[in-house]
C-alpha cells in the first residue's frame, strides 16, 4: 500500500513518530540509519579523463597512426601538422565539456534550502540534509518542500508542483485518505513532494521518504541508469572514418604494386604510396567538425541557446520530432485572465481601460464592467512586493493584474473600500467572500468561486440597463464553452449590506447575490511559440506536446499553437499505460499531444520514437523531464525556470526559456551540417583528384605526375585553409524549408559520391592532359605545370561548391570573406613555391613562363565552370518539380 492510501493514524504509526515530531536523539539515530537527505550523484569524470576521452574516436586513432608512419618516413612537417590538428581538436572538446560541468556545479551551489521541523515538540530550523523519515515538517507559503510528505494538517494549503508534474495551477492539499493505488502524482492531494513549493496557506506533513527514496530521487536514479545515445554525426563519422581508412590502405597497396611492376624505385613508390594514403584521409576532419560545432555553439549563446555538449549543435539539424513540455516552454507559466463575460457580452484579451469614471469608489451607479473589475481587485489576497512583483495564488494574481490593467488598482480602491471581514476559500464550498466598506453608505460583499455554485446563490444579474433576471442556462452554456477552450472559469457575484453581519456564516452571507460576470483564466501560450511551431512544420519537424496537465487544457493550448487540428487525438498517461511497447510503436508517429503523463512514460515516448528511426529532441524544465532529456537525441532544458536536475541531463539549455529559440538553433544546426558536408565534398573530391592522377598515370604510359612533397603540400596547405573557411559559410535560403535529413541517410547522400567521383576524375583528366601535352611538346617544366593545375583546380572547386544549387555569381564572391581570403592566401603560397628561388629545390619546382602559367589558369578553371553547369541543371530540375 502506498502512503497516499494510508489514513493519518496509520501513516504516523508506520513511521514510528507522532504529530509532535521526533526527539533530537531519535532524529540523530535515523540520520545515521537512512543517511543525509541528499540526491546521490553519479560518478563524475576527472579533467584528465575528459581530455583522454577526446582521443577515443576512430578517425583520431587513424590520424595518430598516419602521423607515426609519416614521422618514421622522415616527413616531420606532416607529422607535426597532424599532431597539432589532433591536439587542438582534443583541447576544444575538453574545454567545452569541462565548462559545462563547471556551469552545472555553479547552478547546484545556488540552492541551499533549509527546513522547519518539529523536534522535541518545538519548531526547529535545520538544514534540509538533516531531515529524516518521521520528521514533522512545518509548511508555509514560499517554503520549498524538503522531502516527500504525507499531509497531516492543511489550512488552505496549496503547493506549486509544476516542476514535478507539469501542472501549471497550484494544487490544493488535504489530509483525506485516497483509495486508488494507481492515481497520478498530480492527483495525490494528500501528499507533498520534495522540490515543490508552497504557494499559499500553511500546513504540516510527516516525512515518508528522503534522499534517493523520494520521487525526485527516483527520477535521479532513472537519470543515472539511462544511457545517452550517439548523435547522428558521431554515427556517420564512425562509418566514414572506417571506410576511408580501408580505402587509403587499398590505394596505398595498389599504387605501390603498380609502380614496382613498372620498374620504379621501391623507396620512391613507398614514399608516394604512404603520402597518398595520408592524403586520402582528410586529417583536418576532426578539427573542422569540432571548430564548426564550437563556432556554432558560440553563435547560439548569443541567440540564448547554451550548448552543454558540443555534438548537440549538429544534432539539432537532424531532429525529426520535438517533444516539448507545455508549462513554461510553450506557455508563459503565468496564469492570465484570457476571457471575460459581463453584461451579456464576451471580452477576449485585455479589457479596455475603464478609468474614465472614478475607480476609487464602489457605488450603486457603477457599470457592470466596473463592478466586475472592482470585485476582481478587492476580493483578492494577492499583494505587490517592494519591487512591484505581485505575490499570491496564481489565479488571484491573474485577477489582480487584469483589474489593474483596466485602471482598478487594489491599493487605491482599498482606501475607500476597506476590507472589514471575510470568509476564506474552502475546497468544500468552492468559493470565497470578502466584505468591504462602501463609500456610498453601508457595505458590499463580493463572492467568487465555481460557476454552478455562484449561479445557485444569485437572484439576478447586473446589466447596463440595471438589475435584470438571470439567464442561468445561457451563462452555463458560455462557461462550458470557455472550459472546453481550456480556461479555468470563475464566477463573481456581489451583495449590498446595511451592516456587517454579526457572524460571517457562509450559508447566510453567500446568498441573495447579484451576478456580475465570468472570468476565464489560463496559462496562455507564448506568442512566439505559435510562429515557432509553424516554422518547425515548414522545416518538416513534428512538434509533440507532452505534459502532466489536464487533457482539456493540453488540447486547448495545442490547438491554439497549431500542434493539433480540431478533433485531434489527445492520449492520457492512463491510456498510454495500457499499451504494450509493440502496440504503442504502431501509433506513436501519429500522436501529437500527451496529457497527465508520468516521468517514465515520457521516457517511453522518446524510446518509441527512436525505435521507429526518428531523431528526437525533448524540451522541458521540470525534474519530471530529466530522464527523457538525457535519453533523447538532444535534450533541451530551460535556463530560467529549469531545475538543476533537468539542466544536468540536457545537451542544451535555453537561456530565455523560449521554445522559439529552438527554431534558430535548428537553423544553425542545419547550416553546420551543410557546411560539414561541403567540407567533405571539397576534401574528398580533392583527394579523389590526386588519387586518380597518380593511379591512372602509369596505365597511360606517363611517369609519376607528382612527388611526395607535392602531395603533402596540396594536402596540408592548399586544402587546409579553404576547407576550414567553409565552416563559416552562411545558411542557404531553403535551409528551413526542407525536410529533416532521413535518420538513415548517410553523409554522402544526395549525389555526393557521384560528384566526388566525376569531379575528381575531371581534375585528374585535366592534370594528366597538361602532363601528356607538356611532355610531348618538350616542356621541361611539366611537373610544375601538373602541380599547379591540380592546386588551382581545387581552388575553383571550393568556390563552386559553396552552395548545393545556387550559382557563385548569385551568391556573390564576397559573401564568405574568410573563404575568399583563404583561397587568395593559398594561391599566393602556391605561386611562392614556383617563383621564390629558395623554395624551388625544396618543392622540386621551376618557374613557369607567362604562357605556361596562363595555360594552367585556363585549364584549372574548367572544374569551376563544370560544377556551375551541374548546379544549373539541379536548379532546372527543382523548377520542374515545383511546376
Amino acid at each position: 500500500m502506498r502512503w497516499h492510501q494510508k489514513g493519518l493514524k496509520e501513516a504516523v504509526e508506520d513511521l514510528g513518530t507522532s504529530i509532535q515530531g521526533l526527539s533530537s536523539e531519535e532524529a540523530k539515530k535515523r540520520l545515521e540509519e537512512y543517511g543525509p537527505n541528499e540526491l546521490k550523484e553519479g560518478k563524475k569524470k576527472t579533467p584528465l579523463g575528459m581530455f583522454l576521452d577526446q582521443f577515443k574516436d576512430f578517425m583520431i586513432l587513424v590520424l595518430i597512426a598516419a602521423a607515426a608512419i609519416a614521422g618514421a618516413m622522415g616527413e616531420v612537417a606532416d607529422t607535426i601538422a597532424i599532431v597539432v590538428i589532433v591536439v587542438i581538436n582534443a583541447i576544444i572538446g575538453f574545454v567545452q565539456e569541462y565548462r559545462a560541468e563547471k556551469a552545472m556545479e555553479a547552478l547546484k551551489m545556488m540552492a541551499a534550502p533549509t527546513a522547519t521541523v518539529m523536534r522535541d515538540g518545538v519548531p526547529a530550523f535545520i538544514p534540509t540534509s538533516e531531515v529524516v523519515p518521521g520528521d514533522v515538517v512545518i509548511l508555509e507559503a514560499g517554503r520549498i518542500i524538503p522531502a516527500d510528505l504525507r499531509i497531516i494538517e492543511s489550512a488552505q494549503l496549496k503547493i506549486e508542483e509544476a516542476a514535478l508534474t507539469g501542472e501549471s495551477v497550484p494544487v490544493e492539499k488535504s489530509t483525506a485518505q485516497l483509495h486508488d493505488e494507481a492515481i497520478p502524482l498530480g492527483d495525490r492531494r494528500n501528499m507533498a513532494y520534495r522540490g515543490t513549493v508552497v504557494s499559499y496557506g500553511r500546513g504540516k506533513g510527516v516525512v515518508v521518504g528522503t534522499g534517493m527514496e523520494t520521487e525526485l530521487g527516483r527520477i535521479a536514479t532513472m537519470l543515472q541508469t539511462e544511457e545517452e545515445v550517439k548523435t547522428p554525426l558521431q554515427k556517420r563519422l564512425v562509418i566514414v572514418g572506417k571506410r576511408l581508412a580501408l580505402a587509403a590502405l587499398a590505394i596505398c597497396a595498389i599504387v605501390f604494386t603498380v609502380g614496382i611492376m613498372r620498374g620504379e624505385s621501391p623507396v620512391l613508390m613507398f614514399l608516394t604510396a604512404v603520402s597518398l594514403a595520408v592524403a586520402a584521409i582528410p586529417e583536418a576532419l576532426p578539427a573542422v567538425v569540432t571548430i564548426s560545432l564550437a563556432l556554432g555553439a558560440r553563435k547560439m549563446v548569443k541567440q540564448n541557446a547554451l550548448i552543454r555538449k558540443l555534438p548537440a549543435v549538429e544534432t539539432l539539424g537532424s531532429v525529426t520530432y520535438i517533444c516539448t513540455d507545455k508549462t513554461g516552454t510553450l506557455t508563459l507559466n503565468k496564469m492570465t485572465a484570457e476571457e471575460i463575460y459581463v453584461d451579456g457580452r464576451i471580452i477576449k484579451g485585455t479589457v479596455p481601460d475603464l478609468r474614465t469614471e472614478r475607480s476609487g469608489v464602489v457605488e450603486s451607479g457603477l457599470s457592470p464592467e466596473k463592478s466586475l473589475m472592482t470585485a476582481m481587485a478587492l476580493s483578492n489576497d494577492a499583494v505587490p512586493d517592494a519591487g512591484g512583483k505581485v505575490l499570491g495564488d496564481p489565479t488571484e494574481v491573474a485577477l489582480y493584474l487584469a483589474a489593474e490593467k483596466t485602471g482598478f488598482n487594489k491599493t487605491v480602491l482599498e482606501k475607500d473600500n476597506e476590507r472589514v471581514s471575510e470568509i476564506p476559500f474552502d475546497s468544500d464550498r468552492k468559493c470565497m467572500t470578502t466584505m468591504h466598506r462602501d463609500s456610498s453608505g453601508g457595505f458590499r460583499s463580493f463572492t467568487k468561486g465555481a460557476v454552478e455554485l455562484i449561479l445557485a446563490k444569485s437572484l439576478n444579474t447586473l446589466t447596463s440597463e440595471g438589475i435584470k433576471d438571470l439567464d442561468r442556462e445561457e451563462i452555463i452554456r458560455i462557461s462550458e464553452r470557455m472550459a472546453a477552450d481550456g480556461l479555468r472559469v470563475l464566477a463573481i457575484g456581489a451583495r449590498k449590506w446595511d451592516a456587517v453581519p454579526e457572524k460571517m456564516i457562509h450559508e447566510e452571507v453567500e446568498n441573495g447575490l447579484t451576478f456580475l460576470g465570468l472570468v476565464g483564466i489560463m496559462d496562455p501560450p507564448r506568442e512566439e511559440a505559435k510562429e515557432a511551431v509553424s516554422l518547425c512544420k515548414s522545416a518538416g519537424i513534428i512538434p509533440v506536446m507532452i505534459t502532466g496537465d489536464h487533457p482539456i487544457t493540453a488540447r486547448a493550448i495545442a490547438r491554439r499553437l497549431g500542434i493539433i487540428d480540431d478533433g485531434g487525438e489527445v492520449i492520457t498517461g492512463t491510456h498510454l499505460e495500457r499499451f504494450s511497447m509493440e502496440e504503442f510503436e504502431k501509433k506513436v508517429l501519429d500522436i501529437r499531444v500527451y496529457a497527465r503523463v508520468a516521468p517514465e512514460q515520457k521516457l517511453k515516448i522518446v524510446k518509441a520514437l527512436q525505435d521507429k528511426g526518428q531523431y528526437v529532441a525533448m524540451t522541458g524544465d521540470g525534474v519530471n523531464d530529466a530522464p527523457a532529456l538525457k535519453r533523447a537525441d538532444i535534450g533541451i532544458a530551460m535556463g530560467i525556470t529549469g531545475t538543476d536536475v533537468s539542466k544536468e541531463a540536457a545537451h542544451m539549455i535555453l537561456l530565455d526559456d523560449n521554445f522559439a529559440t529552438i527554431v534558430g538553433a535548428v537553423r544553425e544546426g542545419r547550416r553546420i551540417y551543410d557546411n560539414i558536408r561541403k567540407f567533405f565534398k571539397y576534401m574528398l573530391t580533392s583527394n579523389s583528384g590526386e588519387v586518380w592522377t597518380l593511379f591512372l598515370a602509369p596505365f597511360l604510359g606517363l611517369p609519376i605526375p607528382l612527388l611526395p612533397i607535392h602531395i603533402l603540400w596540396i594536402n596540408l596547405v592548399t586544402d587546409g585553409a579553404p576547407a576550414l573557411a567553409l565552416t563559416v559559410e552562411p545558411a542557404e535560403g531553403d535551409v528551413m524549408k526542407r525536410k529533416p535529413r532521413p535518420p538513415e541517410e548517410g553523409l554522402f547522400a544526395g549525389g555526393m559520391w557521384q560528384h566526388i567521383f566525376w569531379v575528381g576524375l575531371l581534375m585528374a583528366g585535366i592534370t594528366l592532359l597538361i602532363q601528356a601535352w607538356a611532355i610531348k611538346t618538350d616542356h621541361a617544366h611539366w611537373q610544375t605545370m601538373v602541380f599547379t593545375v591540380l592546386c588551382l583546380s581545387q581552388f575553383g572547386h571550393v568556390l563552386a561548391i559553396r552552395s548545393e544549387k545556387e550559382s557563385l555569381f548569385t551568391q556573390g564572391i564576397f559573401s564568405n570573406k574568410p573563404l575568399l581570403g583563404a583561397v587568395l592566401s593559398a594561391f599566393m603560397l602556391q605561386m611562392a613555391t614556383i617563383y621564390v628561388p629558395f623554395l624551388n629545390p625544396i618543392f622540386k619546382t621551376e618557374p613557369l613562363t607567362m604562357n605556361e602559367l596562363m595555360l594552367t589558369f585556363i585549364l584549372s578553371s574548367v572544374v569551376f565552370f563544370a560544377v556551375e553547369i551541374e548546379k544549373y541543371f539541379k536548379r532546372r530540375g527543382d523548377e520542374k518539380l515545383h511546376q
